[in-house]
C-alpha cells in the first residue's frame, strides 16, 4: 500500500525546493521552486501532528545544522536525516531525534568507487535497521546509476536488481530521488518506480516528478503498492499548484486493503 511521505528539504539554513539538476557546489545556475518563511520545526510540527510517518530531512550542503536540528526536536523519532552523514556522526543525528539516518556519498570515494568498509562502519555504528541508503540516481543508457554530491557525480554503482538484493541485507530503507526530474513536476519516472517495486527488497521512498494527486495512485499501481512517494515542488505546502497537502494527509488515512469492518 504506497503511502505519502512528507519532506523537508534545507539549503543555507531554509526550508526550500530546488531543481535538482542545478545544485552545484559554486551555486551557480541554482533554481530555487520554493523558499519558505516558516522554520523547519513548523513542517516538522505539521507532520507530527497529522501523523504522517517516515519522512526525511535533507541536509543540502552546509548551514543547515541547526535548522535540522530543530526540525528533529519538533518531532523526536518521526523523521530521517541525510546529508553529510558518515559513522562518525550518525549516532549524534539519532540522539538528536532522527528515527533513522540516510547516508549516499560518503559511501563512495572522489571518483565514485563504492566503499563496502565505509558501509560496514555505519552498519556496526547504528545497525542496519536505523539506516537507510540513498540511491539517487541518473538514468545512463537504459538504466541508472547512483548520482552522489548533491546528485552533480555519477558514480559506478547501477540501480539494478543486483545492488538492491545486496544492499537490501544492509539498511532498513530505500530512499531513492530521480535527480533528472527532481523538482520539475513533470511527472515521475514511471519505468524506475516499476523497477524499483519489481527488485527491491526492502522498503523504499521514491521522490522526483509528482506534478498531480493522481501520482500516488500510479506509483501505487506500477509498484504494486511497494513504493511510498514524497511530493514537494508541487504540494501547496511548499507553493505548488499541483497538489493538495490536505488531500495528502488523507490519502494516508485510507483503509488498508486487507484491514475488515466490525460491527
Amino acid at each position: 500500500m504506497t503511502r505519502f511521505r512528507p519532506c523537508i528539504d534545507l539549503h543555507a539554513g531554509k526550508v526550500k525546493q530546488i531543481v535538482g539538476g542545478s545544485l552545484r557546489d559554486d551555486g551557480a545556475g541554482l533554481r530555487t521552486n520554493f523558499e519558505s518563511d516558516r522554520p523547519a520545526e513548523y513542517f516538522a510540527a505539521r507532520y507530527r501532528d497529522d501523523a504522517l510517518t517516515g519522512g526525511h530531512v535533507i541536509k543540502l550542503g552546509p548551514g543547515n545544522d541547526e535548522a535540522a536540528r530543530a526540525a528533529l526536536a519538533a518531532w523526536p523519532g518521526g523523521l530521517q536525516i541525510g546529508g553529510g552523514i558518515t559513522a562518525k556522526n550518525a549516532v549524534t543525528w539519532l540522539e538528536a531525534g532522527a528515527s533513522h539516518v540516510i547516508v549516499t556519498s560518503w559511501l563512495f570515494d572522489a571518483e565514485g568507487h563504492f566503499l563496502d568498509h565505509r558501509l560496514a562502519a555505519l552498519v556496526e555504528a547504528v545497525g542496519r535497521e536505523r539506516l537507510v541508503i540513498d540511491l539517487s540516481c541518473r538514468a545512463q543508457g537504459d538504466g541508472w546509476v547512483v548520482a552522489m554530491n548533491r546528485w552533480q557525480t555519477r558514480t559506478e554503482l547501477e540501480v539494478d536488481a543486483e545492488t538492491l538484493a545486496t544492499l537490501g541485507e544492509t539498511c532498513a530503507e530505500f530512499l531513492v530521488h530521480a535527480a533528472d526530474v527532481e523538482g520539475k513536476c513533470e511527472g515521475i519516472d514511471e519505468r524506475l518506480v516499476a523497477f524499483l517495486g519489481q527488485h527491491a527488497p526492502c522498503p523504499v521512498t521514491y521522490a522526483g516528478g509528482a506534478h498531480s494527486f493522481t501520482d500516488l495512485a500510479d506509483v501505487e499501481r506500477l509498484s504494486a503498492g511497494r513504493v511510498d512517494l514524497t511530493i514537494g515542488s508541487a504540494l501547496d505546502l511548499f507553493g505548488g499548484t499541483g497538489v493538495r497537502y490536505a488531500d495528502c494527509v488523507a490519502w494516508n488515512r485510507r483503509p488498508s486493503p486487507d484491514s475488515r469492518s466490525h460491527d
